[in-house]
């Protein structure tokens, strides 16, 4: 294994379209800068190539694949990053013709995920995820780990390894979907003892890094018994994995539970969407849902879009759905408006406003 204090030493590869804007690819290849350093590489070099279209063969042209096999040989690189999931043939073409380890978008964000996750039900959502994005790609994959070992990439799946054959992945995803169905039961009972005693559930949901961890501190420093922070919150993406529930009281005839999610992020991976499906749904149904936004990011309405594409995609009811603007501090006081859900997690303003609103929008007839 890597020693914790080393890290890989990554190139990020983007495909910029013709026919798409600049402010979206520059975008992307920023977020995909942020993955790599949450996933623990030292991002050394960027490469662009303009095109009308995917080389479907190898994702870039034959030029480019030699700029950056010397480049990835001057740099010294680990790793190289493409800013896209690749397919099967994309994968073991690259591979073939660098001499280096090759990761794409979805399968580093399923590393992180893998990194990250620490309960039963979120290390198998991860497992899961990865076999059905391992499972069209063993050729390329296993030759892949079996020259480069450990390190960013090869995590995906826990203990499992990837040359395990096709017939045991498929029986293990079958196993762990069975495990799943099971858990989902048990929340599904959970959530009607809820409603038999009155408990109403207030969820947080809302892009990585808008400080959804930070609100849900803030939130119960005021308002939860201990109060105290309850979860880690830094500026990484995808900080938060695991769903936290704790209890806070809005006045004092009335406790609510409120939830900490994952984030959302732009072209999150379906594998991961579907295997988390169920969390998701979860943190939608609840009674109320705060989406919060990170209103000092300049593409703040990008990622909300981003969002709200996600919440109708999985059913949320629009009415029961606020949105909070965090991180009002970082603004020019020109710019924050009156009102409630203007934040700042960071210093606590508008902590006390938002917790009324919470309270009158739950009691309202």
């Amino acid at each position: 294994m890597l020693q914790q204090n080393i890290k890989e030493k990554a190139i990020l590869v983007g495909v910029k379209l013709k026919r798409n804007n600049d402010y979206d690819f520059n975008s992307s290849m920023q977020e995909l800068q942020g993955l790599a350093e949450a996933a623990g590489a030292e991002v050394v070099a960027v490469i662009v190539q303009a095109k009308d279209k995917i080389n479907g063969a190898t994702y870039i042209g034959k030029g480019k694949i030699e700029e950056l096999l010397h480049l990835s040989t001057e740099m010294q690189a680990d790793l190289i990053v493409f800013d896209s999931e690749l397919s099967p043939v994309q994968l073991r073409n690259l591979e073939e013709q660098l001499e280096v380890k090759i990761v794409d978008r979805t399968w580093l964000i399923l590393d992180i995920f893998s990194q990250r996750a620490r309960s039963r039900e979120g290390l198998l959502q991860v497992e899961l995820a990865s076999l059905e994005y391992r499972l069209p790609r063993l050729a390329g994959l296993g030759k892949e780990m079996s020259r480069l070992g450990a390190g960013i990439g090869t995590r995906g799946a826990g203990e499992q390894k990837i040359e395990l054959d096709r017939r045991h992945i498929r029986r293990r995803i079958r196993d762990i979907k069975g495990q799943m169905e099971k858990m989902e039961k048990t929340r599904q009972l959970h959530k009607k003892q809820r409603y038999r005693i009155g408990l109403k559930v207030v969820s947080l949901v809302g892009y990585t890094n808008a400080g959804k961890s930070s609100l849900f501190n803030a939130l119960c420093k005021l308002a939860h018994k201990s109060g105290s922070i309850q979860v880690e919150a830094d500026q990484r993406l995808f900080q938060t994995l695991d769903t936290t529930t704790r209890k806070i009281h809005l006045n004092p005839e009335q406790e609510v539970l409120i939830t900490d999610t994952v984030g959302f992020i732009q072209n999150l991976p379906h594998h991961l969407v579907a295997a988390f499906r169920s969390t998701l749904e979860e943190a939608v149904e609840t009674d109320l849902v705060l989406h919060v936004v990170d209103i000092s990011d300049p593409a703040y309405m990008d990622k909300m879009m981003v969002v709200e594409k996600v919440l109708q995609e999985l059913g949320a009811e629009m009415e029961r759905i606020i949105t909070v603007f965090n991180k009002a501090d970082l603004l020019a006081a020109t710019e924050v408006k009156e009102g409630p859900r203007y934040v700042s997690a960071r210093t606590g303003m508008g902590i006390e406003s938002m917790l009324n609103e919470i309270d009158t929008k739950l009691n309202k007839d």
